[in-house]
């Protein structure tokens, strides 16, 4: 990944060669640091309260210290002066530093959104619920996922434990079947993605019914329209689950409509 800026509370910018992280903060050796990525455009970083709120609520299931009032706004602005156009944030809370980074958006996005993701369906045990809902950096399954997904000519992994439907690596899962979108209750094995929560509020003022629970992946197999949402890759279309097409084997109707309806609402 390369970076174009990095700040660090109590220093401001620093050069991103240099190091930021204590060789003896436990959070970060433990994966136990806590985390959070969002787009910037034009300088405006999008539904920022809502990540610093998750952000918040993280650190005490992670048994970190909170943060300092107004210490993450002034890292972010301090990002959004020094880095021209769109960008990828990320904040990082350890127990010894509080860390923004600023690096590129991904190349090639609009043109997986109109091919569709290729997942492979990896089947997990159960989640421990002790760290629902915190998003830390502890994201080995995660990158072992994707590893495998790729191994098998796929682009992304479908987390499935006991046959119930949880999420991606790095995003939520959604599917339609009807005028009805189901997507998996956050808790255990689900994160409460910002997106997912953006995307919820967009589909039903587009008058789309929107449910959530534990729901099994026969479910999501049969459905009409499948697709994912997170914070970089916005909506992506879903294609096809080890091999086997969903949704007709094309991006659906209504992931394009949701797609443009969040670029509008993140780019006002």
């Amino acid at each position: 990944m390369t970076l174009l800026a990095v700040a660090v509370d109590g220093r401001g910018l620093v050069d991103p060669a240099d190091p930021v992280f204590r060789a003896d903060d436990e959070a970060l050796l433990r994966g136990s640091a806590a985390f959070e990525t969002l787009p910037v455009y034009g300088g405006r970083p999008f539904e920022l309260e809502r990540h610093l709120a998750r952000l918040g609520s993280s650190l005490p299931t992670l048994a970190l210290p909170p943060l300092e009032d107004g210490a993450a706004e002034a890292l972010v602005a301090t990002l959004a002066r020094h880095v021209d156009g769109d960008f990828v944030l990320r904040l990082y809370r350890t127990e010894a530093s509080l860390v923004a980074t600023a690096a590129p958006i991904p190349e090639g996005l609009d043109e997986l959104r109109a091919r569709g993701l290729r997942m492979h369906v990896v089947e997990t045990g159960l989640p421990a619920p002790l760290v629902a809902g915190a998003k830390a950096t502890s994201y080995a399954l995660a990158l072992a996922a994707v590893r495998e997904a790729e191994r098998n000519g796929c682009d992304d992994a479908l987390f499935v434990a006991d046959g119930i439907v949880l999420e991606a690596p790095t995003a939520n899962v959604w599917w339609r079947t009807g005028a009805a979108l189901s997507t998996a209750t956050a808790g255990a094995g689900v994160l409460p993605g910002v997106t997912r929560a953006v995307v919820w509020e967009l589909a039903e003022a587009a008058g789309l019914a929107v449910r959530e629970g534990r729901f099994p992946f026969a479910e999501l197999a049969a459905a009409d329209e499948v697709f994912t949402t997170s914070s970089i890759r916005e909506v992506m279309p879903v294609v096809s689950l080890d091999g086997v097409a969903v949704g007709g084997g094309a991006p659906g109707p209504v992931a394009p409509r949701l797609q443009e309806a969040l670029r509008l609402r993140s780019r006002r």
